[in-house]
């Protein structure tokens, strides 16, 4: 795990993600759409942009 903590944190309620690295900004600014799963650590990382996606209520909910 890295030291560096990740640059945008997302809270989802579905194991299932799509990541096309937008967000605030216009799409066809961001990155290839990717799908990802979270795994049972209770997160998953973009590789494009390293936003992190943590699922509500898993392990590695801090806020729960």
């Amino acid at each position: 795990m890295s030291t560096i903590p990740p640059p945008e944190i997302i809270k989802v309620n579905t194991l299932r993600v799509a990541c096309d690295g937008a967000g605030d900004i216009e799409p066809s600014l961001g990155h290839p759409r990717v799908y990802l799963h979270i795994d049972d650590d209770g997160y998953v990382e973009c590789g494009y942009c390293d936003r992190r996606f943590v699922l509500e209520g898993g392990p590695a909910d801090t806020d729960s």
